[in-house]
């Protein structure tokens, strides 16, 4: 078989996802990222149990949609795969960059950057390659990609709180894994990261979420 794969480039639409009405009282806006299977406005079910009037959430939509096993019913979506990563990351970054033109945020405002999962790997891309200066970033239960480095994060010192999460039960981070990701998040971010496991699996800790604006 003689093929060729080509390249070629084109416009494309892509939806996202809020949660709660950006006014003059809100002070925290989250942008969050969620895990492989999931669509943005289920991922912000999660976030309900914030203040309203004081939390604007935004979830972006992983673009590759899919039906999930095994009934093939339900719909999720994936940001990456090990196909194509460079470029498909390059999409997923402009496509970020979309949304927060959209949003036209104001200034006096914390951003808290939330990955989960398979989201902890772009929004981590996200705010190192636009230097996006966020009040906090917080690693939930995912793996930190392989080529960020420490100097990728050097803006951050002194200004971002990070924390890397997980449960200590999770299914698809063993004890050897967590050590692992525990030593690149205190290799990238020093002692700026405060590492927090719970009594759990691989699932979204929602009494964590409503604890992590407290000092």
């Amino acid at each position: 078989m003689n093929s060729t794969e080509r390249e070629i480039s084109f416009q494309v639409t892509n939806t996202y996802s809020t949660l709660n009405t950006l006014t003059s009282k809100t002070k925290y806006i989250w942008f969050v990222c969620h895990g492989m299977g999931y669509l943005s406005r289920y991922f912000l079910k999660y976030f309900d149990v914030l203040n309203p009037e004081e939390h604007y959430i935004i979830a972006p939509q992983a673009p590759s949609k899919y039906y999930i096993s095994p009934n093939f019913k339900h719909v999720g979506a994936s940001w990456l795969t090990k196909e194509e990563t460079e470029s498909e990351t390059e999409n997923i970054m402009r496509y970020f960059d979309a949304v927060f033109k959209a949003e036209s945020l104001p200034k006096d405002y914390q951003l808290i950057v939330l990955g989960y999962s398979q989201g902890v790997s772009v929004a981590m891309r996200y705010v190192a390659q636009q230097q996006l200066l966020c009040h906090q970033l917080i690693l939930m239960s995912g793996g930190i990609p392989k080529e960020l480095t420490k100097n990728d994060f050097e803006f951050l010192r002194g200004t971002t709180k990070v924390q890397l999460i997980y449960g200590i039960n999770d299914e698809y981070l063993d004890n050897d894994r967590m050590i692992y990701e525990t030593n690149r998040a205190q290799e990238l971010f020093g002692d700026n990261v405060k590492i927090v496991p719970f009594e759990g699996n691989h699932n979204v800790n929602k009494e964590i979420i409503n604890h992590i604006i407290e000092p």
